[in-house]
């Protein structure tokens, strides 16, 4: 094979329907847009990823003959896969569905690897990253009322580090999706939209509703349609929500989560500053620190083989792009949860002692204090409250420290007076009297 590296797999997306009253593979977006049973033009040495949509609720998978690549067999309407492969090799390649019957009944195209390399891909993308500081002030007194929120998702190319893209799956256009506030005894009305531009269907599961799935099931929205739940605030908490269209884990690591605060009757503890971050990995094809367009490896994500841990959607996200910025004397408060899918973060602030804990987002129940580090599940949340006594530049991480070296790191950066009272360097004769 070709020595060249594309860090861009090529992607193809293919909806299973009927057509003239065959079983067959539709193209979905770009050339391929439409066709029944399209050709997939590759080149040589490149890197090709096949996302396979139920779209009439039969079960499919597909298999690429020559290469052994297949899908996950997809059961159920708007049910989803992703596999990849190296096209090593030019000539004619068929694609079919493997499940008994239906190559025969229609199911099967062709993959045309041509000889040499293609250009390499650009590398510009969005800005993704949700502002830690972007989220709505606190709710306080008032009586139970219908809060109507609207939420859009949107599938965009968006900038993963310095020379590194991915195709982000968002709530609004940011990961996390907005942090939404309401009390208890609220009526929540979300109406979620799903761009024209998607390629797949999108949902939410909201952690705070009561009620199938979460609200997932009444919010299944193809592209360029919507739908509307609407649920009780029943509980006092701080919930995760997320996409809730199989493949769940996959819609959750390309950045498909978010929070809501459900505040309890007279809301929380005042604080000077709220900041929110979210905790999320990326399962790419390439390693961590390549550059190029970054895409989702499905068998990687499966068995938890992440190559980046990130903050607020990105490398740098909270530290080159959006530091949190605080004073001496103030007190803080950072609403913390883990999108995942997979890893339990154990949340820490170097430098900084958390004055009082809400463990996993139960803001009722009596806080810990003096906490060093608060451990947070996939789905979780925490809330932590602390003062700031000393001016200096704090470091947001998980305590699993090795995945610092994979893009988990923030900085919150405290001015005002460097107290040597509580901390300088040199000997403790050297300290300054109180």
């Amino acid at each position: 094979a070709p020595s060249t590296s594309y860090h861009a797999p090529l992607t193809f997306t293919l909806r299973t329907g009927i057509a003239s009253g065959r079983m067959v593979y539709i193209g979905v977006g770009g050339e391929i847009d439409g066709k029944v049973n399209p050709t997939l033009i590759v080149h040589e040495g490149e890197l090709v990823q096949v996302n396979l949509i139920n779209g009439e609720g039969a079960e499919h998978d597909v298999f690429v003959d020559q290469y052994n690549a297949r899908s996950s067999v997809v059961v159920g309407k708007n049910a989803s896969s992703t596999f990849s492969f190296t096209a090593s090799k030019p000539g004619e390649f068929a694609y079919f569905c493997t499940i008994a019957g239906h190559r025969q009944a229609g199911m099967e195209g062709l993959v045309r690897v041509i000889s040499g390399p293609r250009s390499s891909p650009e590398t510009e993308g969005a800005d993704i990253v949700r502002d830690p500081a972007d989220l709505p002030p606190p709710i306080g007194q008032r009586p139970p009322k219908v809060v109507k929120v609207a939420l859009e998702t949107i599938e965009l190319k968006g900038k993963l580090d310095d020379g590194t893209t991915y195709t982000y799956w968002t709530f609004n256009g940011k990961v996390p999706g907005p942090l939404l506030r309401v009390r208890v005894g609220d009526t929540v009305e979300v109406t979620l939209k799903n761009h024209p531009d998607s390629v797949v269907a999108h949902s939410i599961d909201f952690h705070a509703a009561t009620g199938p799935g979460g609200g997932a099931h009444a919010t299944q929205t193809d592209p360029g349609g919507s739908s509307t739940v609407t649920f009780k605030a029943l509980k006092p908490g701080v919930y995760v929500y997320h996409c809730a269209t199989p493949s769940v884990a996959n819609h959750i690591t390309n950045g498909m989560y978010g929070m809501i605060i459900v505040e309890p009757e007279g809301g929380l503890p005042q604080v000077d500053r709220e900041f929110y971050v979210m905790q999320g990995e990326l399962y790419t094809v390439e390693p961590f620190g390549s550059h190029g367009d970054m895409e989702m490896d499905y068998d990687k994500l499966i068995s938890e083989r992440p190559e980046y841990f990130i903050f607020n959607g990105a490398v740098g996200a909270l530290t080159k792009r959006h530091p949190l910025y605080a004073n001496v004397g103030e007190t803080v408060r950072i609403y913390f949860g883990v999108g995942g899918p997979n890893y339990t973060s154990s949340f820490h602030v170097i430098g900084e002692i958390f004055d009082t804990v809400y463990t996993f987002g139960s803001i009722t129940s009596p806080p810990l204090t003096n906490v060093q580090t608060v451990t947070v599940p996939p789905g979780g949340s925490a809330v932590v409250d602390f003062k700031l006594d000393r001016a200096g530049t704090f470091v947001l991480v998980d305590h699993a420290l090795s995945r610092a070296e994979r893009g988990l790191v923030g900085y919150l950066v405290v001015q005002g007076p460097e107290d040597d009272a509580i901390m300088h360097h040199g000997p403790a004769d050297q300290m300054p009297a109180n």
